[in-house]
């Protein structure tokens, strides 16, 4: 089903990556789930652990123009109507190399509907004392420049308490309103006085995100992160760099009888919702050039 499963080991840290999406099965620390997993032998459930590629989110309609031209995505969220995730997900990744405490996949994206440019994905997971490392680079080996975007999708877990019990901290001072129906971009507000302003750590509580944050804080060394806590004391971190501006958050919410806020979805990414159409922060990759981005996991 999800193709050949490759598991690392390091210190503390266990994970297991599978083919599928080049899709992180599971981490955990010291024996402590950090995301939510999947069964090795069933579908993947609500993308977990998936790269979302060559774009991160939704694209209204599936339609969006590049360099004149018009193109026509597959909609794969028929609902609100809109192209999802990106076309990588679903592929089975070539396992490029494997090692104790690390795993390096790739697959190629070449003359997709809608997508008729020519793109090398490489995804490289490493293990070690400080977490799960994992680096995205996309080159384009077409002869045409090519829209392009990325995010992970992991669905974070502080500990066994029910999420609304988690403190979070987000480091973001604004967030992007999006319409109720389809969840596409409207406009860009600021986190201040606002039930999304958890730059602060507080709780969850009954809060329903499902959300993109910009405006981070970065560090002096160009790094942003995210804690989650559980009120027992067990806590996970996600960490990203400046390729990544943005951060959708999700809560996790599903309607009865599905299982529900079993996560944290925390989502860096290096464009938002809808870019292909809007433009912002879109990355177009030349004929010959590369793109990176990377993130870690870590217990916290």
């Amino acid at each position: 089903m999800n193709g050949v499963e490759l598991q690392l080991v390091s210190g503390d840290y266990t994970a297991a990556v599978v083919q599928r999406g080049g899709a992180l099965r599971w981490l955990a620390f010291q024996g402590r789930d950090l995301v939510v997993p999947f069964d090795a032998d069933a579908p993947i459930p609500d993308y977990r652990g998936i790269v979302a590629a060559p774009w991160p989110n939704r694209i209204a309609d599936g339609t969006y123009r590049f360099a004149g031209v018009e193109h026509q995505l597959p909609i794969n969220e028929p609902e609100r109507g809109t192209a999802l995730h990106g076309l990588a997900f679903d592929r089975l990744w070539t396992v490029e190399r494997s090692g104790a405490d690390a795993v390096s996949l790739s697959c190629e994206i070449a003359g997709a509907p809608g997508y008729p440019f020519h793109l090398r994905l490489h995804i490289e997971y490493q293990l070690d004392d400080a977490g799960l490392h994992t680096t995205v680079t996309a080159s384009n080996i077409g002869v045409e420049a090519a829209p392009y975007g990325v995010c992970p999708h992991p669905y974070l877990l502080a500990g066994p308490a029910p999420l609304d019990e988690w403190t979070v901290r987000i480091p973001a001072e604004s967030f992007l309103e999006v319409t109720p129906d389809r969840l596409l971009p409207v406009a860009t507000r600021k986190v201040e006085g606002h039930q999304f302003d958890f730059r602060a750590p507080r709780a969850i509580g009954g809060t329903q995100i499902d959300h993109a944050f910009t405006d981070l804080e970065f560090d002096d060394g160009g790094r942003a992160q995210l804690i989650a806590r559980d009120p027992g004391g067990t806590g996970v971190g996600m960490a990203w760099d400046r390729t990544c501006p943005w951060l959708q958050i999700h809560t996790a919410d599903k309607p009865a009888p599905a299982a529900n806020r079993l996560g944290l979805a925390v989502e860096p990414m290096t464009c938002p919702p809808d870019a292909f159409n809007s433009g912002q922060d879109l990355v177009q990759l030349e004929p010959g050039s590369s793109h990176q981005a990377g993130w870690s996991i870590f217990a916290a």
